[in-house]
């Protein structure tokens, strides 16, 4: 039977902050009190705090995406201010920014898989805002950066880059489950979608800042013609430019670090995980009135945990429960899903990026007759691109999440751009750059109006919370992976076959064949995504199989079968006593 525990009640509490903790202080089942403070944050209105929520999260994506759209637009900047000699005539080496570029996707892995890991371990509150402290230092350190005899640019951008990737490699997991675990059943979806579609923003920020800092430098670029001739005033003017777009970077990261270093625990962490449940109650009580994090008696606090502990249903996390929960079917086959449709997604997503400058050209914004005029033209380019596709699809995305279901929109995205990339790479030489700048923005759409948008949100909400960030880190690794072999692997196999000197579609002979084995990699992520489970408006309890009489319900998973057996023990053994006392009597 649960242990019964006298439980203190705390003050405060009026019309506008309801004190939810002292609604179940007389309640000595922790595991009754645990379902009813859950149930407060699953059911609870709409309001600032969850937009506090979103508004935290979201920055962290914001300047994530900035950082990493960002690098597209500066590469060409590094070529004139550090590579203006008669060999590379003021153009970046190609095997330098493609490394410069698959630094940060690198760096990204290792943070997914260590931040995932250690939320889980450590606890989310512990993570949130180092891996923005991170991103903050290697941004700066980007931008302060300059070469010298013992080292290259590339090489230090390089470094920096990777440890900049490690921290935004860490807010994937982190920001996803934060969001997840406080947000209210309803509308998780939307807060969730909403944290994610500010990467769209980020993206549109670091074109804009490119087209500022363009046009406040543009007497300087106007003496140069073309990056071999950029020299003096010209080459001085863009070394600063490309300093100050990288370094805007770490501005957001600055005004959300306070509040990400002062957010609550989750309590569903702290229930399940730590097993503290004083604190998570208080912590519950604490989100839904705005608080910082709530402050139990800690004399009950340390006497509640010691007598509920073992009281708690839910198994505790350990390596032998990790692979007795996914080595069931039921429970690998949606970590396969998740991990499998984000990498499929992911090798396509970064890959369409190689048709940019056919794109650019197609719209007429590309070259120039002097370094303003090309450095104007690809910022307004990229904001028109970004502006097109990829912003409207994440936000009607956020509109509909929470009615679609997240499944229906993965599966769809998923069949439409199938469609596309076959279109593009069976059509490719028969397409007018129109027609092609046409499908391009079609594939945008659907990619964050699709699965892009979902392999984010899923694997933040089918996972029990003991294991949900390490599986979240997982998965969004295999998608990163998938981004490097864009990079790494289709990026050069662009080029194969092209001709010295060649132009436009010329330049990219083999871009058409590329488009062909994309359409492959999304009917991939199409047949994976029947593998994850439709997450819309049930409980993350539910998800995990907590809840009884639900379909997702197994007692082994919430530890029912385990308690049940433990108290037929205790009742059995209660018999036999009595029956020896009946004989002896």
């Amino acid at each position: 039977m649960a242990a019964q525990i006298a439980v203190a009640k705390t003050s405060g509490g009026n019309a506008a902050f309801h004190n939810f903790n002292n609604d179940f202080a007389h309640i000595t089942d922790p595991n009754e009190r645990r379902r009813l403070a859950l149930a407060e944050i699953d059911k609870a209105p709409f309001g600032w705090y969850h937009v506090r929520a979103c508004v935290v999260a979201g920055i962290g994506f914001f300047t994530d995406s900035y950082d990493i759209f960002a690098i597209n637009l500066v590469t060409s900047m590094l070529g004139i201010s550090f590579f203006q000699n008669s060999k590379s005539k003021g153009t970046i080496p190609s095997e330098s920014d493609t490394a410069i570029k698959v630094a940060t996707s690198g760096g990204t892995v290792l943070g997914q898989l260590g931040f995932g890991y250690l939320a889980d371990v450590v606890g989310r509150k512990r993570m949130y805002g180092l891996e923005l402290i991170i991103i903050i230092f290697a941004t700066l350190a980007q931008a302060l950066s300059s070469p010298s005899r013992s080292i290259s640019i590339v090489g230090l951008i390089i470094f920096w880059r990777v440890l900049m990737g490690i921290g935004i490699g860490g807010d994937y997991p982190l920001s996803s489950i934060i969001t997840s675990e406080f947000a209210t059943t309803k509308w998780r979806g939307a807060m969730m979608n909403a944290v994610f579609a500010m990467q769209g923003i980020g993206q549109f920020t670091a074109a804009m800042m490119a087209l500022i800092v363009t046009s406040g430098f543009k007497e300087s670029l106007l003496t140069g013609s073309k990056a071999s001739t950029c020299t003096g005033v010209c080459q001085l003017a863009v070394d600063k430019m490309w300093r100050i777009i990288i370094g805007f970077g770490a501005v957001p990261g600055c005004i959300a670090l306070y509040y990400r270093l002062t957010i609550p625990e989750t309590p569903r962490y702290t229930f399940d995980v730590a097993r503290d449940v004083e604190k998570a109650g208080e912590d519950a009580s604490a989100y839904l009135k705005g608080k910082a994090e709530g402050t139990p008696d800690e004399i009950q606090r340390v006497t509640t945990m010691v007598q509920s502990s073992a009281a708690l249903e839910i198994p505790k996390a350990s390596f032998k429960d990790f692979l007795a929960h996914y080595g069931q079917w039921k429970n690998g086959k949606i970590l396969l899903g998740t991990a499998g449709s984000w990498f499929f997604l992911d090798v396509a997503f970064y890959g369409l990026g190689l048709n940019n400058s056919i794109i650019l050209s197609a719209i007429g914004y590309s070259g120039g007759s002097n370094m303003y005029q090309i450095f104007y033209r690809t910022a307004v380019g990229n904001l028109i691109l970004v502006c097109a596709g990829a912003i409207p699809g994440y936000w009607v995305s956020v509109a509909t999440i929470d009615t679609l279901g997240r499944k229906p929109i993965q599966i769809g995205g998923f069949a439409m751009l199938t469609i596309l990339f076959i279109v593009i790479g069976f059509a490719y030489n028969h397409l007018s750059g129109h027609a092609l700048l046409a499908l391009y923005v079609l594939a945008q759409f659907f990619f964050n109006f699709g699965p892009n948008s979902t392999t984010f949100i899923v694997p933040g909400e089918c996972f029990p919370t003991r294991y949900r960030s390490t599986s979240h880190g997982f998965s969004a690794a295999s998608g990163k992976v998938g981004a490097i072999i864009a990079q790494v692997v289709f990026g050069p196999l662009r080029t194969r076959g092209a001709k010295p000197g060649a132009t436009g579609k010329d330049a990219s002979p083999w871009l058409n064949h590329i488009m062909e084995i994309f359409a492959l990699f999304m009917l991939a992520g199409l047949l994976t995504s029947f593998l994850i489970p439709e997450t819309k408006r049930k409980t993350l309890e539910e998800l995990a199989g907590e809840v009884p009489g639900t379909a997702n319900y197994d007692p082994v998973l919430a530890g029912h079968r385990q308690k049940n057996f433990e108290e037929g023990s205790a009742e059995a053994v209660s018999d036999e006593k009595k029956e020896v006392g009946n004989s002896i009597v």
